[in-house]
């Protein structure tokens, strides 16, 4: 495994082990050790995959604190367009986002820490997106960021996605509602 920075130092991209020969491949998408070694420190609570259409646009999700959490997130197929978004109110970062292509063929996984909604958009036909969560879902504590509020530029202009993630609050309402 190898841990580079991306736009934000915090949140790391992950490149995985992997091992191709005439079977197939086999990767390697967890190790406690060399997760340590790379300065993440990650006790993985709950795991879980979806699988989404092209387009099809999930987020931008986090929980509140006590039960925040960081992920590790990757695909087993497909493509997604991956980003991280700084809402740790008094944050050099805050509202500034990172991005990562997340694929099977380019190997790579997504570390976002505690203090970041997490969202993506299948680039491909389908995506089948694994997600390690370092906390257990929560509904009480479960939240997110409007996607169109923060100034990404989603590369889709028929985003799919549910009325559940249109209707959440746009940043700078959660940042007023944060530092009163």
């Amino acid at each position: 495994m190898i841990s580079k920075d991306t736009a934000i130092a915090e949140v790391k991209l992950i490149e995985q082990f992997r091992h191709n020969d005439n079977r197939g491949a086999f990767v390697k998408t967890f190790h406690q050790n060399d997760f340590i070694a790379a300065g993440i420190n990650f006790e993985m609570r709950e795991s879980f995959y979806s699988v989404s259409s092209q387009h099809v646009l999930r987020g931008m999700h986090f929980h509140h604190a006590p039960a925040d959490h960081a992920k590790i997130v990757f695909c087993t197929d497909g493509e997604i367009l991956d980003v991280a978004l700084d809402i740790r109110i008094g944050s050099p970062t805050f509202g500034q986002y990172a991005t990562a292509n997340l694929s099977f063929e380019n190997n790579n996984a997504l570390y976002i820490p505690k203090g970041f909604a997490h969202g993506f958009l299948t680039l491909s036909k389908s995506a089948t997106t694994f997600y390690f969560v370092s906390g257990e879902y929560s509904p009480a504590h479960d939240d997110g960021i409007l996607h169109t509020s923060f100034g990404m530029d989603w590369p889709c202009e028929n985003i799919i996605t549910n009325q559940r993630d249109l209707d959440f609050q746009t940043i700078t309402a959660y940042q007023q509602k944060h530092q009163l």
